[in-house]
């Protein structure tokens, strides 16, 4: 799966004022439910059972919430450059100024796994996590994470 039918440069955000883990998500499931018709309260409780597991702060100011969706059809991807870190409960205790977000239906499981394993690869280069850190503008930030 290309990182572009999954993420939309209307589910990427650059300079977003994140005050909580917590309200990250809720931002999350608001950006997701307007592009799933899906309600957002069930986007944010899926995706906090999920954390509830174990946070999905990997390390290095990254977090890649995840969660099943039930009634979708389609992956949707979410990109979130914070304007200043938020605490995440990550394993390196860093605080996280970068989000990438993945909600894919239930039938997609097996993807939804490679999906999230090449992103986090990708967000382990350090040269694309300067350029995203960098960007100023949703249509700069969302060319780096699919054009490069």
């Amino acid at each position: 799966m290309q990182l572009s039918e999954i993420l939309s440069l209307d589910c990427t955000k650059s300079a977003v004022q994140c005050t909580s883990k917590k309200r990250a998500l809720e931002m999350i499931s608001e950006i997701v439910a307007e592009q799933t018709g899906q309600n957002s309260t069930e986007l944010f409780e899926c995706m906090l059972s999920r954390e509830k597991m174990g946070s999905t702060g990997i390390g290095n100011g990254i977090a890649i919430p995840h969660a099943r969706m039930q009634s979708s059809d389609k992956a949707v991807a979410v990109l979130i450059q914070c304007e200043s870190p938020v605490e995440f409960d990550s394993i390196d205790n860093r605080p996280v100024d970068l989000l990438f977000a993945l909600l894919v239906p239930d039938a997609q499981c097996k993807e939804h796994l490679k999906t999230l394993s090449s992103m986090a690869e990708r967000l382990n280069d350090k040269q694309v996590l300067k350029q995203l850190r960098k960007a100023q503008s949703d249509e700069e930030l969302y060319d780096i994470m699919v054009n490069q």
